[in-house]
């Protein structure tokens, strides 16, 4: 077995992003950027007035007062969108909306609510410096501008953002294609009569709402204990898929014939066990280029051993540049205890309304419901026996 800090780092070091495809713009929220884009123009694309009101040169309206107002003659109304090809003389003024170009001749804009408008003429009541309520070309995002980064996952903001630089489409990591396989002949896909003696895949279920969270495609199988069923169908996942989970058969017995028809077909092997609790029958290796991984079928082990493992792997494999799920410093609530020579990992909830949040280990009886309440993950890690109440530690969320 070897240690879980190398499983992570192997994991890691031989997952690869799958590449980019390209995608319209609308459709790329929640993506990872698959190269650098730079904005193609300036936005806005020319200087532009921030207010509704009158576009003027400063100089005309130094001594505006509200007793005293400036006089100027009105020689146009200028919209946003049109191009006016009007000059702003001394003693001029034009009317203009917000968003609209900014007239030559002026240098200024004043607010609607410091004018008074007449018959071919408003009065300006109040000074207005140059450069004041506008917005200058390029103020937003300069044409060359580096806007995201390969690997940036997009937000709203950002694809607004990208929507001014310039794009209509945008090339993003191309999301993979998952196949989950639960083995044994104990296990029964929902739906089916459950027999006395036999269990709903519940872990294939759990694996498939962590890949559709992720936004991979998914497809699953429940098979039999029983190369002739594995085999095939294992063989065609690994050609239509770009990864692989399979749920059962990854420690030892006759029957645990997953990573025997693995060994057959040619894989390669990194690890196969680790020094993890739960989760230790791990195991993890490529087909080609593309990771498969091995996971146990109690469901603690599983679904340990897919949080801690599998899920950076495909994350990774997805285009993330961080991994792994989101980690907040915590307060130990008691005194938690593991063994030397392991890491021991422990379900847990948080504790919320104070800074930071105080950390309390599940008991539950029941596996799977202990599973279901979990809201974070504490690490007592390899080297360390126990962490005492009180510690502050660093726990995994249970949130993407």
């Amino acid at each position: 077995m070897i240690s879980f800090n190398d499983a992570h780092r192997l994991t890691l070091e031989h997952i690869q992003p799958l590449s980019a495809e390209t995608v319209a713009l609308l459709t790329g929220e929640g993506r990872i950027v698959g190269r650098d884009l730079a904005s193609k123009v300036d936005a806005p694309s020319l200087d532009v007035s921030l207010k509704d009101g009158y576009a003027v040169r400063a100089a005309d309206i130094v001594e505006a007062r509200l007793e005293s107002p400036a006089y100027l003659t009105l020689v146009g109304n200028i919209v946003a969108g049109a191009e006016w090809q009007g000059f702003i003389h001394p003693g001029e003024a034009a009317r203009i909306l917000s968003g609209a170009p900014l007239p030559q001749g002026a240098d200024a804009v004043v607010a609607e609510e410091f004018s008074q408008p007449a018959s071919g003429s408003v009065n300006i009541v109040r000074y207005t410096e140059a450069g004041r309520n506008i917005l200058r070309q390029g103020a937003d995002i300069q044409v060359g501008q580096l806007i995201v980064s390969a690997g940036q996952r997009l937000f709203p903001t950002v694809i607004g953002l990208l929507a001014a630089a310039g794009y209509q489409d945008i090339p993003v990591i191309r999301r993979p294609r998952v196949a989950i396989l639960a083995t044994g002949d104990e296990v029964l896909a929902p739906g089916q009569p459950l027999i006395q003696g036999k269990l709903y895949a519940s872990n294939l279920f759990t694996l498939a709402a962590w890949c559709q969270r992720l936004g991979f495609d998914v497809e699953t199988f429940v098979l039999h204990d029983d190369e002739a069923a594995i085999r095939p169908v294992l063989t065609a996942c690994l050609d239509a898929n770009d990864a692989i989970l399979t749920s059962g058969g990854a420690w030892k017995g006759e029957r645990d014939l997953v990573v025997q028809i693995l060994d057959a077909l040619g894989w390669q092997k990194i690890y196969h066990r680790v020094r993890m609790g739960p989760g230790k029958a791990v195991g993890f290796g490529l087909y080609g280029k593309k990771p498969v991984f091995c996971l146990p079928g109690g469901p603690p082990s599983n679904h340990m051993a897919f949080i801690q493992l599998g899920l950076p792997g495909l994350q990774k494999l997805a285009g993330d540049l961080s991994p792994g799920l989101p980690q907040t410093p915590a307060i130990m609530a008691e005194t938690v205890t593991g063994q030397l020579d392991w890491t021991q990992f422990i379900h847990g909830r948080l504790i919320t309304g104070t800074q930071p949040a105080v950390f309390q280990p599940l008991k539950y009886q029941s596996r799977l419901q202990e599973m279901a309440y979990t809201e974070a993950i504490g690490k007592i890690p390899e080297g360390l026996d126990q962490i005492p109440a009180g510690s502050e530690v660093m726990v995994q969320k249970l949130i993407l």
